[in-house]
């Protein structure tokens, strides 16, 4: 056997969401920020992205996380979060599968009953608190940094439908929040590949109509993001609802998505829709949940935005090495419209 290039990876899921880790085999790279070593990522090592996350090695519905040496000194490691098509400045499901795999490998101590982190993504830092028992996380619960709507109740027009009446909001990725019920949606399994082509318009729509700038790094996205939510509830005293979020190039997230609960609390709030400290559950389309919560009130520039907190459970399902070898006719890998959308 001849490898060119060998990365070890702890394969995760939360929710039903694939978010690979890579342990080893990076070593550090240039930044003096992990958002910088993001950016060394993007645009000098993207050919690893694609090694692992197209095919035959990937999916179009993997995610993969680079285990970095952080910047700054409060945080214990950083990480540089990949997608399909882009590097986000957070991720919640994917923050959730690198802590568990950090200290379920070992990578990080792990105390009992609570194990207290810090990780530094290329958004800031990120702390964390998880619940251990017997060597294993039983919840992961982490404090994102602010989330605030840019615009509320924005009409936005889409070929084939009357006027729609979007919000756009920041929960550490831009996201375009589009009524399920003003689409005749019922967000449920079989409904996949229409919330994917649908997802994908509305993105589109928005990027072009309800154009948005980060106001603290205007280098962070646009709207990359289509959340589809569905209507309120209550169960056992906390606020419920259902959301499906499309994932770019086109695919649905089979999480309930925490920068997606971010961007939603932060709409919920700007409407007087929920309290500060007041539970809410969201949920995806394959039925699995995130807890969630304001933990308190801030500002991004101009805009009133809200620290939330959120938490899942990951579970890892495999480690292994994945290499190059040097004759390989595919070394980063390719994309078929059957199962990765154009």
């Amino acid at each position: 056997m001849r490898w060119s290039r060998m990365v070890n990876v702890v394969k995760c899921h939360v929710g039903g969401e694939i978010n690979n880790v890579v342990t080893g085999g990076i070593g550090d790279v240039p930044g003096a920020t992990v958002f910088e070593k993001m950016k060394f990522f993007r645009d000098h090592d993207d050919d690893l992205r694609q090694l692992l996350l197209h095919e035959p090695r990937g999916a179009v519905t993997h995610c993969v996380n680079y285990v970095v040496p952080a910047t700054d000194p409060e945080a214990q490691l950083g990480y540089v979060i990949a997608e399909s098509t882009e590097y986000p400045a957070m991720s919640g499901s994917n923050t959730i599968c690198v802590t568990t795999a950090l200290l379920e490998t070992g990578m990080i101590r792990m105390t009992e009953p609570v194990t207290d982190v810090v990780l530094e993504a290329p958004a800031g830092l990120i702390r964390i608190r998880c619940t251990c028992q017997d060597g294993k996380v039983t919840s992961v619960e982490f404090e994102n940094q602010p989330a605030f709507a840019y615009r509320l109740a924005a009409p936005l027009e889409l070929e084939g439908y009357p006027t729609l009446t979007v919000d756009v909001a920041w929960g550490g990725m831009a996201y375009v929040l589009a009524s399920a019920q003003e689409l005749g949606l019922q967000l449920t399994p079989d409904e996949a590949s229409d919330l994917c082509d649908l997802g994908q318009r509305v993105k589109t729509a928005a990027a072009e109509q309800i154009p948005v700038t980060h106001p603290e790094n205007p280098e962070f996205a646009g709207i990359t993001q289509t959340e589809f939510v569905g209507p309120l509830g209550r169960a056992d005293g906390a606020l419920t609802s259902r959301n499906a979020v499309v994932v770019s190039p086109g695919r649905l997230d089979r999480s309930p998505c925490g920068t997606g609960t971010s961007a939603r609390l932060a709409v919920l709030k700007a409407q007087g829709l929920i309290n500060v400290g007041e539970p809410f559950i969201h949920e995806s389309v394959i039925g699995s949940k995130f807890g969630a919560r304001i933990d308190r009130m801030s500002t991004v520039g101009p805009y009133d935005a809200v620290i939330p907190r959120i938490s899942g459970q990951a579970y890892i399902t495999e480690i292994s090495q994945v290499g190059l070898d040097p004759a390989d006719p595919f070394p980063t890998g390719y994309k078929l419209s059957d199962t990765w959308p154009v």
